[in-house]
């Protein structure tokens, strides 16, 4: 029994040079082990040594390489609920995005960025959207969050583990829908002014973002897509009428109104759920 407590502490050991963290529990365990092998029966020191090796295993697999590549990282990721109950915002604490925002409406629009294509590999995750310190992501009605938020923490740390970039062609990480250009109109620099301003920072406190897309100087309609965590929300039609709608008509008197253009998939699950 000695020479097999010796072996095990051999093993012990050689593993704990690899790592450190477990340098005192595993020179603990060894002296237990020479304890109880002189001093207790077979029996017992067999099933000590059992939850040992289960307890020491349980360790490694903590440890445990991430598919990015390289050990995984420890973080503290914080969640914050949304006005929509299926999304929800993750804090990795570090920043997400340098400039702008991202909306990933689906997984073909994820093939870019490898941290958006690894969420969309979660069962259950329907949009992905990057903002400047946070990652809104967007559930199914059938998937419930307690599953969900494992998977989603560990895709997160696996990810700023790897080292790898945001997005893997730079140049279409971020649209700057409210730059103003040298063409655009009195007016409609003062409504992009407006959105990026006093607007989207609004709306990114809820999880999501705005995206202009026109404005139009006869029917004086502005069109804006919703993303992240504000398309699909319930309340998102009160935001836009009740607060932007409201917000650029009293600064911006050209504007009569303000509609939302939906993405393809969006008018497809707005469709279904009319039919329903």
């Amino acid at each position: 029994m000695r020479g097999f407590g010796r072996l095990m502490g051999r093993a012990l050991w050689y593993s704990s040079q690899q790592q450190r963290l477990l340098r005192p529990s595993v020179e603990h365990s060894l002296r237990l082990i020479h304890a109880s092998s002189s001093s207790s029966s077979s029996a017992v020191t067999a099933s000590y040594l059992d939850s040992q090796i289960a307890s020491f295993s349980s360790s490694l697999a903590s440890l445990r390489s991430s598919p990015f590549g390289g050990q995984r990282r420890t973080m503290f990721i914080q969640t914050q609920s949304t006005p929509n109950p299926s999304s929800l915002m993750f804090h990795p604490g570090e920043p997400v995005m340098e400039v702008g925002s991202a909306d990933f409406p689906n997984a073909r629009a994820a093939m870019n960025s490898p941290l958006a294509k690894a969420l969309f590999g979660i069962d259950g995750i329907t949009r992905v959207f990057f903002g400047s310190d946070f990652v809104t992501v967007t559930k199914s009605d059938d998937a419930a969050w307690d599953f969900l938020k494992p998977e989603i923490f560990a895709a997160i740390m696996d990810f700023y583990s790897s080292g790898q970039p945001l997005f893997l062609d730079s140049k279409t990480a971020a649209a700057m829908d409210t730059a103003i250009g040298e063409d655009d109109s009195e007016t409609v620099a003062m409504i992009k002014e407006l959105l990026e301003t006093r607007i989207r920072p609004a709306v990114q406190d809820d999880g999501g973002d705005i995206e202009y897309r026109g404005f139009d100087p006869e029917s004086g309609i502005v069109k804006l897509r919703m993303q992240g965590a504000c398309s699909g929300c319930p309340s998102s039609s009160v935001t836009l009428k009740s607060g932007i709608e409201n917000m650029l008509m009293h600064y911006v008197p050209e504007v009569k109104s303000v509609e939302q253009e939906l993405d393809p998939d969006d008018e497809e699950a707005a469709l279904t759920g009319q039919m329903e």
